[in-house]
């Protein structure tokens, strides 16, 4: 059966001499991949359709659920500038393998495929990059059905005062200090990192605009999203990893 989608490649890699396989996040048929003949050619024609990052039009053949094979596509955003510059590759390449293994092949892909092409589009505009990650951290979340809970006492059910609110990557939200007991090692965190966790929770990547927030601020966001992030998935990334070793000599 032939296929035609819009997709973004997350994936991409080597396969024989001469072809790739693409990994595309579409936003009708979800996560598919695809073989790429002739792709590592010096004058293949679809050689750039198989650039990490790049949005086009994929049409393809495909019988059942297994691989695709590549018969024609158009790019349609190439995020050339993404590749070209080593943090914004960076940040890109975590959205990117995040969605991979969160995304489930044949899992309906709509909300997953826009908001990653609106965060690439938010890297390539110049918009701050942890921000975005950030953002597109708790969309992930909320999409794989672990948004935490940020209004009330994720124990009790209370809304109780910001000051007196803690946050509980373990327990999935924010813990008041009556029922700290429960988790100990529960995290502090301010007022202004609260009201912006629950800013991403409302709003959608492609709404986003100019953010500006303190340093101090984006210090506390990032422990605070890690830790939920690892607490709810659980998940190994080589770029998350790459992306601390950049922050580790300030690069």
């Amino acid at each position: 059966m032939l296929y035609r989608a819009e997709g973004i490649v997350i994936r991409s890699m080597d396969y024989g001499e001469g072809n790739k396989i693409i990994t595309l996040c579409t936003e009708k048929w979800g996560k598919v991949g695809v073989l790429v003949r002739g792709a590592k050619k010096v004058k293949s024609r679809h050689a750039a359709l198989t650039q990490l990052f790049t949005y086009g039009e994929y049409v393809f053949f495909r019988n059942g659920t297994g691989l695709g094979t590549l018969n024609a596509g158009e790019i349609i955003e190439s995020h050339h500038s993404l590749r070209e510059d080593l943090i914004k590759a960076a940040y890109a390449s975590y959205a990117c393998e995040l969605l991979d293994r969160v995304l489930q092949d044949e899992e309906t892909g709509a909300f997953w495929f826009h908001q990653l092409k609106a965060c690439l589009m938010s890297l390539e505009e110049g918009k701050d990059p942890q921000v975005i990650s950030n953002l597109y951290e708790m969309k992930i979340l909320q999409t794989a059905g672990y948004g935490p809970e940020l209004e009330v006492c994720v124990s009790c059910g209370q809304s109780r005062p910001d000051e007196d609110m803690l946050l509980s990557p373990h327990l999935g939200g924010v813990l008041c200090r009556h029922c700290k007991h429960l988790d100990p090692p529960a995290m502090n965190i301010s007022v202004r990192t609260l009201g912006l966790l629950r800013l991403f929770a409302r709003l959608d990547l492609r709404r986003l605009g100019n953010v500006d927030v303190k340093d101090s601020t984006k210090t506390e966001l990032k422990q605070a999203m890690r830790a939920l992030m690892d607490a709810q998935l659980g998940l190994r990334l080589k770029s998350r990893n790459f992306l601390d070793q950049l922050d580790k000599y300030n690069i």
